[in-house]
């Protein structure tokens, strides 16, 4: 097994390369020049969008912008704010963070790109249940089919990794250090909560995630703030650090063993792609799930997840644990997070991480069953969705047991895999998403309260 773990680990490493990365930096920033810096530019009007302004129930569809947000959201919102960035700051020192938010920020137009491609290639089903996502723009798009297959099989073989098995672990274990509960337990009682909601397919992950997000974030957002003010005069330091460790290697210091810049920037990056999805496609699966007929709304709207998840929330939890000096404990992933909660909270402190795990793995597989069930269709067709669902749950109580280092390596090595076919897809088809901003925004953008009647479709076929 251990030769195993060592193998899929040099696998992971070639995966996360610099290939992957230079390739997710420069479809990055070739697209935001193309776009004319559409993340800055129209980030207001994304946020009016995500209010329901501007929505028409009569739209086919299954759930609201704001539904669509959460559910990708709660996807995202999870051990990659926790661990994935505890792990980052200890593999690559505080640099990682910078690199992080470059990742976050050029992650915005591409999860433009892949949520309004997915929809405007998006299959609405007799009964009106919607698929999307990019092995539909892969296929109809590009007429790449072989590569949208590829996605859609690594997804689904991911889903039951970093959607399934490594979550419900991370819920199982702290619950069973801190209050003495038996993995078994947790992981079958997580294994009924999650199956009564997916079993309502993605309305009812909607409207379940769009009450667990906003209120986890809240709490978690809170708890970090109230750390930071308590260390306000750190925050300046640590931000220095931050930024001269982007750029220049860091030396070992206490339990920190130092890193050169080459690991710094892989493992912000590849830490910031884990939490954020940008690039990877998945995001899209849900954002085609959405009730609209205008592609560019729903992108706009898909926008705004990284700069929640990473400019916002994996922020907080870095300055948390930089400016508490826990980056230099030696400590990684959630175990690094609880201690500098802890140092910042006292006896307060690791429940916030205790419980902000359990709820964000909670939320994380909710909408990851949604996507794996979704790739699972475009595979093996819609008789497969049910068998799939049920497999799925029967997994959360083994990954809750079992020891999750292979499984956390396997799930790796396929996202990182997710992200080529999906770069290609947003890459070749990028002339497309630039009329349909184009013709989107040479139209008068009303609230439908005040304007009745509006382009009903997209007029853009590839």
């Amino acid at each position: 097994m251990d030769e195993l773990i060592a193998f899929l680990d040099k696998v992971d490493g070639y995966v996360w390369g610099p290939p992957l990365i230079i390739f997710l930096l420069f479809v990055g920033i070739f697209l935001t020049v193309r776009y004319r810096f559409l993340q800055v530019r129209k980030f207001k009007h994304a946020l009016d969008l995500i209010s329901g302004r501007y929505e028409d129930p009569k739209d086919e569809g299954e759930i609201t912008h704001f539904q669509a947000l959460s559910a990708a959201l709660s996807a995202t919102i999870g051990t990659g704010n926790i661990a994935g960035v505890a792990t980052a700051i200890a593999t690559g020192g505080p640099g990682a963070v910078f690199w992080m938010w470059i990742t976050g920020a050029l992650g915005m137009v591409n999860k433009f790109a892949s949520a309004s491609l997915g929809l405007h290639f998006r299959v609405i089903h007799p009964d009106g249940t919607a698929s999307g996502g990019p092995m539909y723009y892969l296929k109809r798009g590009i007429k790449l089919r072989f590569l949208g297959w590829l996605f859609a099989f690594f997804a689904a073989i991911a889903s039951f990794g970093i959607g399934d098995m490594v979550q419900s672990n991370s819920v199982a274990k702290p619950l069973e250090e801190h209050l003495g509960i038996p993995s078994l337990a947790t992981g079958l009682v997580v294994a009924i909560l999650v199956g009564m909601v997916i079993i309502g397919g993605i309305k009812r992950i909607g409207r379940v995630a769009s009450r667990i997000v906003p209120f986890m974030c809240i709490v978690y957002v809170g708890s970090c703030l109230i750390i930071l003010f308590l260390n306000l005069y750190d925050i300046p330091q640590a931000l220095a650090l931050i930024f001269k460790h982007a750029f220049s290697p860091t030396s070992a210091a206490g339990g920190f063993l130092g890193a050169t810049v080459a690991q710094t920037i892989r493992f912000g990056v590849a830490r910031g792609l884990f939490s954020n999805e940008a690039g990877l496609g998945s995001a899209s699966i849900a954002h085609s799930a959405a009730k609209t007929k205008e592609p560019v709304r729903e992108g706009l709207v898909a926008m705004v997840g990284p700069f929640v998840d990473t400019i916002v929330i994996c922020t907080m939890t870095a300055l948390v644990i930089v400016t508490t000096g826990a980056w230099t404990s030696g400590l990684t992933s959630s175990p690094l997070s609880a201690l500098a909660f802890e140092l910042g909270l006292p006896y307060f402190g690791k429940w916030v991480v205790t419980f902000g795990l359990v709820f964000f793995a909670f939320s994380t597989m909710i909408t990851w069953s949604y996507y794996g069930d979704r790739c699972t269709e475009y595979i093996l067709g819609r008789k497969a969705v049910m068998p799939y669902r049920w497999v799925f749950c029967l997994l959360i109580p083994v990954g809750a047991m079992v020891k999750i280092d292979l499984v956390w390596l396997l799930t790796d090595i396929m996202n990182g895999f997710m992200a080529f076919p999906n770069l290609v897809g947003i890459l070749g088809l990028s002339g497309l998403a630039v009329k349909m901003i184009n013709d989107y925004f040479s139209r008068p953008q009303e609230p439908l309260r005040s304007r009745i009647s509006f382009r009903s479709s997209s007029p853009y076929k590839q």
